[in-house]
């Protein structure tokens, strides 16, 4: 059983990461950290967690955990993953792991100089529906892939909460625009040469609260428009010469729609459904975790793959900037 410390009373953590741990065959919660000794202890009394601890450092020092997960605001992701490998635990950090891909450079190395784990919790790349996907993709389903369309939006102007802080690593892009980017990667097992982007900007919190991006992968092409202040809407549709798949509820599945997708042939004819139903993502994402650090060979996002997602975000910022093409 891999022995989990939680880096915080986060939200995501309390709702999502947490349950699915407990949920796991080969993981569980042993320790729960924060900076408020009083919420460490509230949350482990709640999960039934035996050990609290009033500062991370403290926790780190433990020999009560091997792992930590980690669902602190973004802009504070690379400091405490660096903490956490350099005190000898693997780490499963939030995405996005950094909010540039140079930073992950120093990830990497204390990766390999302290020989853990260390992961980005991107939960769809261990969802059926997506693997699913890439299955079909990969056996010519749709025959040749053209054109990839994703949208993913929702409303919030919440002053007080993370996503609009600046100065905690806020923005749309780095919240929900690395959904479409990831699974767009994942699926196809290709990279985008070169994107354009137009991006508008909160004028009172000074985040990205909208982009627009077409992105060129040299063999397809793929467009898809995320917002932070737009109504709730997910959906990913994967174009071809002989059909297309669409995915219906692709980033927040169970909460947002089904978790299926729909197999479209050339001539609108003929439809295959596919249904995942109770796949619990973020239980598949813990197990698969663990599995790795025992030293199986199972596939979980490395950080080489974090760099070149966050390579395609920062690509569209820049290309946000200027009118034409952006170099990935």
């Amino acid at each position: 059983m891999l022995r989990f410390g939680i880096l915080s009373t986060a939200k995501i953590g309390r709702e999502l990461v947490v349950p699915a741990i407990q949920d796991a065959d080969n993981a569980v919660v042993t320790a729960i950290a924060s900076r408020d000794a009083a919420k460490a202890r509230a949350m482990a009394d709640r999960f039934s967690v035996p050990h609290a601890f009033g500062s991370y450092d403290e926790m780190l020092a433990s020999d009560v955990i091997d792992a930590v997960y980690i669902p602190l605001p973004t802009a504070q992701h690379v400091e405490w993953t660096i903490k956490a490998a350099n005190a000898g635990k693997h780490v499963l950090c939030e995405k996005p792991i950094s909010l540039q891909a140079d930073e992950i450079d120093s990830l990497i190395a204390a990766r390999d100089r302290n020989k853990v784990v260390i992961s980005e919790a991107f939960m769809v790349t261990y969802a059926p529906v997506w693997l699913k996907v890439r299955a079909l993709l990969r056996d010519g389903a749709i025959g040749r892939l053209r054109h990839v369309q994703g949208s993913f939006t929702y409303f919030n102007r919440d002053p007080g909460n993370m996503r609009n802080i600046a100065s905690l690593g806020g923005g749309a892009l780095p919240d929900i625009g690395v959904y479409p980017t990831i699974t767009t990667r994942f699926t196809t097992g290709e990279e985008p040469l070169r994107v354009q982007a137009v991006t508008e900007r909160d004028p009172d919190f000074g985040t990205d609260i909208y982009s627009s991006v077409k992105a060129d992968f040299g063999s397809f092409e793929m467009s898809f428009y995320i917002a932070t202040q737009m109504a709730n809407r997910q959906n990913m549709v994967f174009h071809g010469t002989e059909g297309f798949i669409e995915v219906k509820s692709p980033f927040n599945a169970d909460l947002w729609g089904a978790e299926e997708l729909e197999l479209t042939n050339q001539s609108h004819n003929q439809s295959q459904i596919f249904r995942f139903p109770g796949s619990r993502q973020y239980r598949r994402e813990i197990e698969t975790f663990a599995k790795c650090v025992a030293g199986e060979a199972v596939e979980v996002v490395t950080l080489e793959n974090s760099k070149a997602n966050q390579r395609f975000i920062d690509a569209i910022y820049r290309a946000s900037e200027k009118d034409g093409w952006e170099k990935v």
